[in-house]
This record gives C-alpha cells, structure tokens and sequence, in this order.
C-alpha cells in the first residue's frame, strides 16, 4: 500500500503515461507508464505490470486496520472485516 506521498507520485506517473499515449499511439501501453511501474517496484519490489492495479493500492482509499486479523476494513465506515468476519465496534 502506498502512503498519501507515495500516492502522489504515482499519481503523476500516472497522468504523464496518459499525456504520453496522446504523444504517440505506437508505444506499447506498458512502455507508456514505464515510468510509474519502475518506481512502484523500486518502493514495493513487486513487479507489477498493470499500470492500473497500482492506482488502486492506495492506503487513503481504505478504512483502518481489522482488530483481529489486521487487513484493512474497505472503507472507513466499514462495520465489518471481508477478511475474517470481525465484527467493528466503534
């Protein structure tokens, strides 16, 4: 998971893939967000190849940590863990 700056980052990368699809259709998808797979293996050292997983690994996006079994909850008004069927009390 990436934090609130690493996710800046990233999310730059991101929009710069895009501005380089628009600059030249003949590059393979992946050679366009080079850059932003790169810097998401150099911070994780997973080899990630889709461009769009890694826009959906940011920690903002998800609620706290399960109580039991430490996952995150989806959201943060969850009430309950998809993980292991803790129940949150808040």
């Amino acid at each position: 998971m990436l934090d609130k700056e690493e996710g800046e980052i990233a999310s730059k990368l991101f929009a710069e893939g895009f501005q380089e699809i628009k600059n030249s259709l003949k590059v393979p998808l992946n050679q366009n967000f080079k850059k932003l797979l790169d810097y998401y293996n150099d911070l994780t050292g997973f080899e990630e190849t889709n461009p769009n997983a890694i826009m959906h690994h940011f920690a903002e996006m998800y609620g706290p940590d399960c109580e039991k079994c430490g996952k995150p909850y989806r959201t943060e008004k969850a009430m309950f863990c998809p993980k292991c069927g803790n129940k949150r009390k808040l």
